[in-house]
């Protein structure tokens, strides 16, 4: 009997490893629809999109292609299997299902690999130390105090008000914010400036598959008030006239894997719809399920699936701003993913006087890159609370944001920089760019710095030269006339040759407005002493 009792024991324990859902993720070999995608890019990615790879001159390749349909419905249609997300950028689908089940994907002719959250499952997976005794961080969480104020501190500590002084603020960039909610964003006063001029572009909840994006956590509210937020005479954030699309990739409710591949279908579908900077106040180390934790050796930027797909991000000329974390008084004090990738800014947070925040969490990574990259004020930061008021806040939730409008208004000011060259300037204009440290990086950059750098006065020598600039533009295109030359007729044509505007314009008031133009590429023809020179400008 006692044989017996032994035996159903031992059946039984087998049984739940078998039959214990797991987490995974399937990736494919190939899509086998790509080349028809790639002759038809608007069929994946919208002209705004489109136009920003024009912009910085970066190729439509295999990733901007999505995942072949037939996969997804076949791996769905396999019995216990559970399709979650996918991905079009790593060719993958998250699943769920019994270990048994997801093995038999392996057997697949289009499956490249399976790779299991639980790494012990995988037959060369990763081994590491997960740490013990770390309770699962709650990186929403916010302190906050009711005390008023326009929270200049946090925007001139980074020299941010020149920018604004020079009436860069934000206007025609494009900023995804993937967050957990986005509660009363909608209603509260402090967004209505948002609301009345039609900043807010979309969204989407991720999480519930759901076009109701004003729901979840206020911790995406709060963040999203440190750059948009406007009281007149009480709190202006750092990029007031920016515009937003606002994703909903975080469970405030639970930790698991699957928020990482939601985070990557949020940033492909930012992507998609021609952002050039995305925020994310969000990392990852420890999960729910304690088999899914990262350890120290997966800090490498090319581990985590979040990490690999903010990689994928920035390749496709977008900024990636996230927040370094929040556990540098934890046993775990490291960054977490993404901020471990190699070419995401990770944001440490410093109090008003400039002193690194004891919360604040650090690198470097674990093959010696320095980590967090800059800082910004995420300690007794204003932000909008949950109530809609203004008050202060700690986190680096908060100091990645701050930093995030700035290098929205830089932008404005040099919409020909690439984002590579942005991020390059962010963290050399950093106070300790030459002696970096572990908790702060690079220090607290100094966009006026920046900005006197890349800014050139029109030289007083004699033009002889055609200048039509900023090119892109989201309302007005600028004329510099050539020598002796007063008048010009100005004709804009669609690509196709349909003419939209013509207009005599002279020295006086040498410009003409494009906003009533769709997003998009279009021709300048000008005509001036029997002269014609023609340029292509960018409506954004």
């Amino acid at each position: 009997m006692k044989k017996k009792l032994v035996s159903l024991i031992l059946f039984l324990i087998v049984f739940n490893v078998i039959a214990q859902t797991e987490d995974a993720w399937v990736y494919f070999k190939d899509k086998p629809s790509q080349s028809s995608y790639l002759a038809n890019p608007i069929t994946m990615l919208s002209q705004s999109a489109i136009n920003r790879r024009i912009r910085f001159n970066i190729a439509l390749d295999f990733k901007d292609v999505p995942v072949q349909l037939s996969y997804i419905n076949q791996v769905k249609n396999i019995a216990g299997i559970t399709v979650l997300a996918k991905s079009k950028w790593l060719n993958a689908l998250h699943i769920q299902g019994n270990q048994t089940a997801i093995n038999g994907l392996k057997s697949i002719a289009f499956v490249e690999k399976v790779d299991f959250a639980n790494k012990t499952l995988n037959a060369a997976g990763k081994q590491g130390v997960v740490p013990k005794n770390i309770n699962r961080s709650d990186k929403l969480k916010v302190e906050t105090n009711f005390n008023y104020g326009n929270g200049a501190n946090q925007i001139q500590m980074l020299k941010g008000e020149v920018l604004h002084q020079n009436n860069f603020t934000g206007k025609g960039i494009k900023i995804a914010i993937i967050d957990a909610g986005f509660p009363n964003v909608n209603q509260f006063p402090a967004f209505e400036r948002l609301r009345t001029n039609n900043q807010i572009l979309g969204g989407y909840n991720f999480v519930n598959r759901s076009s109701n994006f004003y729901s979840g956590s206020s911790h995406g509210t709060s963040v999203l008030s440190t750059i948009g937020g406007f009281i007149d005479n009480q709190f202006v954030g750092t990029a007031p006239d920016a515009q937003f699309y606002l994703f909903i990739s975080e469970d405030s409710s639970k930790e698991t894997p699957l928020e990482e591949s939601l985070w990557v279908e949020a940033a492909e579908r930012a992507d998609s719809l021609g952002v050039t900077i995305i925020n994310t106040s969000l990392g990852y180390t420890t999960f729910d399920n304690s088999n899914y934790n990262y350890t120290y050796a997966d800090m490498d930027g090319k581990t985590t699936f979040i990490s690999r797909g903010a990689e994928i991000a920035f390749s496709r000329g977008i900024i990636v701003v996230n927040s370094a974390g929040n556990e540098g008084n934890s046993a775990w004090h490291y960054i977490s993913a993404p901020a471990d990738a190699t070419n995401v800014l990770s944001i440490g947070a410093v109090n008003a006087t400039r002193q690194i925040a004891n919360f604040s969490s650090y690198g470097p990574t674990v093959d010696g890159r320095i980590k967090p990259d800059v800082c910004a004020q995420g300690a007794g930061v204003y932000i909008i609370n949950s109530n809609g008021l203004v008050a202060t806040s700690n986190g680096t939730s908060f100091s990645s944001p701050v930093l995030t409008g700035v290098i929205a208004c830089l932008w404005q000011a040099f919409p020909t920089k690439t984002n590579v060259e942005i991020t390059k300037l962010v963290r050399e204009s950093a106070h300790l760019y030459n002696t970096p440290t572990n908790q702060e990086g690079y220090g607290i950059p100094n966009f006026e710095i920046i900005y006197n750098l890349l800014y050139v006065a029109e030289p007083e020598v004699e033009n002889t030269d055609l200048v039509v600039y900023p090119i892109p533009s989201s309302d007005d295109i600028n004329i510099k006339f050539p020598l002796k030359v007063t008048k010009i007729n100005v004709t804009v044509y669609s690509v196709i040759g349909e003419k939209l505007l013509n207009k005599m314009v002279d020295i006086n008031n040498p410009m003409i407005n494009i906003n009533h133009l769709s997003d998009g590429i279009y021709v300048l023809q000008l005509l001036y002493e029997s002269k014609i020179e023609t340029f292509k400008i960018i409506k954004n």
